[in-house]
C-alpha cells in the first residue's frame, strides 16, 4: 500500500490557502518508476514545468483544460508514452498516427509540451521524456485551477511509434459513452467505482464542442442519459443549433459555470439535470454512482481525494520504464 500526498490550492484575492491531505492508495506504482527519479539528475525539473507553464496559464485559461485533455488521451491509447505527440509527418507508418484519429479533435497545448522539452533540454540533455512531461504538465493544470496538487512519480520514458488513427479511435471513449461504457473502461485501469466517478469530474475545466452532443440534443431517443433540464436544453440548443451543420465543429458550451476552477460544481450541476454529456447525465441516476456523486457534491475534499488517486492510476496506464522506450531529444519527432 502506497501513502499519496495531495495538497490543494486555491487563490482567493491575494491570500493563498493550501490543504494537505494524506490517503491510502490501493494501486502499487509501477516498476520503473519512482518519487525521486530525477532527484540527482534533474532536481530542477518541476520548477522548470512550473515556470514555463505560468505565462501559458496567465495568457490563457483555457490551457489547464487542454493539458489535462492532452495527457487522458495520451494515456488511453497504448499508454502514457507521449505518442500523441508525434506528428503526422514524423510517423513511420503509413496510416495517420493517432494525432489523426477524430476523437482527438481538437486537441491543443501540443506546443507547450514541446516549450517545457526545449527547456529541459538545456539543463538536463537527455534525461527527461516527453511522456513524464506530459504528466506533469496536466498535474500543474489541476492544481493551478484550484485542484489538488498530486506528487506523481517519474520515470516514464517515449515509444518509438504512435498508434493508427483507427486504434486511438477504437480506444478512446465516444461522447455517448454511458455509466456502464466508463465503469468498465477505467476498471481496466484499476479504478474503483468511486475512483472512476471522480476522473469524470476533471469535466469540471474546458467546453465540450457541438457536435459531441448533437444526438444528445436533437435525436434523444437514440441515445440514453438524454434526461435534462428544460432550461438547460434550451440554452444548449440555442448554442448548438442543428440547422447550421458547418457551426457544429467550430461551437462549443461551458462544461459547467467555473469552467476554469476546478471543483465540484460538475456533480451539483449534474444533480440538477444540467449535465452536458451522456456520462454527465447518467451518473446521478444510476444506482451504483449515484450515492457517490452526492457525497462529492456536498464535499469537494473528498472528491479532491479520490481525483488523486484516480489521476494516479491513469498515469501509470501502460508505462515505458528502464530498457523499454526512449527519451525523444524532441517531443514530436522520434529520433533516428
Amino acid at each position: 500500500m502506497g501513502r499519496i500526498t495531495i495538497t490543494s490550492t486555491l487563490t482567493l484575492s491575494f491570500f493563498l490557502i493550501i490543504l494537505v491531505y494524506s490517503a491510502s492508495a490501493n494501486n502499487s506504482i509501477p516498476k520503473g518508476l519512482s518519487y525521486n527519479f530525477y532527484n540527482k539528475t534533474c532536481p530542477q525539473l518541476e520548477d522548470i514545468v512550473r515556470a514555463t507553464l505560468a505565462p501559458v496559464f496567465t495568457n490563457d485559461p483555457t490551457s489547464a483544460a487542454a493539458l489535462l485533455r492532452l495527457m487522458f488521451h495520451d494515456c488511453q491509447v497504448q499508454g502514457c508514452d507521449a505518442s500523441i505527440l508525434i506528428d503526422v509527418s514524423n510517423s513511420a507508418s503509413l496510416e495517420p498516427p493517432e494525432l489523426g484519429a477524430k476523437k482527438n479533435f481538437g486537441i491543443r497545448k501540443r506546443e507547450s509540451i514541446n516549450q517545457i522539452k526545449s527547456r529541459i533540454e538545456e539543463e538536463c540533455p537527455g534525461l527527461v521524456s516527453c511522456a513524464d512531461i506530459i504528466v506533469l504538465a496536466a498535474r500543474e493544470a489541476v492544481a493551478i485551477s484550484g485542484g489538488p496538487r498530486i506528487i506523481v512519480p517519474l520515470g516514464r520514458r517515449d515509444s518509438i511509434s504512435a498508434s493508427s488513427s483507427e486504434d486511438a479511435d477504437a480506444s478512446l471513449p465516444a461522447p455517448d459513452f454511458g455509466v456502464d461504457d466508463a465503469l468498465s473502461l477505467f476498471a481496466k485501469l484499476g479504478m474503483t467505482t468511486r475512483e472512476t466517478v471522480a476522473i469524470m469530474g476533471s469535466h469540471t475545466l474546458g467546453v465540450t464542442h457541438c457536435l459531441n452532443i448533437m444526438d444528445r440534443l436533437y435525436r434523444p431517443s437514440d441515445v440514453r442519459g438524454s434526461n435534462m433540464d428544460p432550461r438547460f436544453e434550451a440554452l444548449l440548443k440555442f448554442s448548438c443549433p442543428e440547422n447550421i451543420p458547418f457551426s457544429q465543429n467550430i461551437s462549443f458550451v461551458l462544461n459547467d459555470p467555473s469552467t476554469f476552477i476546478f471543483d465540484n460544481l460538475y456533480y451539483k450541476n449534474s444533480l440538477q439535470r444540467r449535465g452536458v454529456l451522456r456520462i454527465d447525465a447518467e451518473l446521478p441516476l444510476n444506482t451504483r454512482t449515484a450515492g457517490i456523486v452526492e457525497q462529492f457534491a456536498a464535499n469537494s475534499d473528498d472528491f479532491f481525494q479520490e481525483f488523486g488517486s484516480a489521476f494516479l492510476k491513469l498515469s501509470y496506464a501502460g508505462v515505458l520504464t528502464g530498457n523499454h522506450g526512449i527519451i525523444r531529444s524532441m517531443c514530436n519527432f522520434v529520433d533516428n
